[in-house]
């Protein structure tokens, strides 16, 4: 099993009766702006627009959003387990303010010169997801702005999908991420995009 983390504040990975429609996120420049310097304490932690309305449209479509992301700042030292823990209570409770969640949590918090199979692009968080909700991976929506979140999603026949913000535009500009991904402007288009297809 990968050495990610699953917050506190994570269902406990009870598989529903029905089949689980998921959805994966990736965190900072995805739900909420990114920065240079990681995002250190919950004051730092600031949605972008629409994306906490976009994740409560799709959970009342019947969507389970799950997170999966990379915290190196946690092995850098930049911040404790206490206070990402603190960050993701924030967000949880924005996200309950709309009417939307998020069934959990999965973060790696080691640093990028470590061998963890659960740092993305290693797709051992996406896979430890699928055993936690009973559910084949393939053609999941995996929704990122980084080019590892592309490749992690790739690796496990997800669906990759980049977003614009955070630091999309440079990954697009970039290039080299996998060629079935889908581009869309920001978690608000993937949402309509997705329940348009429903």
């Amino acid at each position: 099993m990968p050495k990610s983390a699953l917050a506190p504040f994570a269902s406990d990975g009870l598989v529903p009766s029905r089949p689980t429609r998921l959805i994966v996120l990736d965190r900072d420049g995805v739900i909420n702006h990114d920065s240079d310097a990681f995002i250190k304490s919950p004051d730092e932690w600031r949605p972008i627009p629409g994306s906490l309305e976009a994740i409560a449209r799709l959970n009342h479509a019947g969507f389970r959003a799950v997170v999966a992301t990379n915290q190196s700042g946690v092995g850098r030292g930049l911040l404790d387990f206490a206070t990402l823990t603190a960050i993701h209570e924030k967000m949880h409770r924005a996200l309950a303010h709309v009417g939307g969640r998020i069934d959990a949590i999965f973060f790696c918090p080691h640093t990028a010169d470590s061998r963890c199979e659960c740092r993305k692009p290693k797709a051992g968080m996406l896979r430890e997801i699928g055993v936690r909700f009973n559910v084949d991976m393939s053609g999941v929506p995996c929704v990122g702005d980084g080019l590892r979140d592309l490749l992690a999603a790739d690796t496990v026949g997800a669906q990759p999908m980049l977003v614009l913000t955070g630091k999309g535009e440079t990954t697009l500009r970039e290039g080299g991420f996998p060629p079935n991904t889908v581009i869309f402007p920001d978690l608000a288009f993937v949402a309509s995009a997705l329940l348009v297809a429903e």
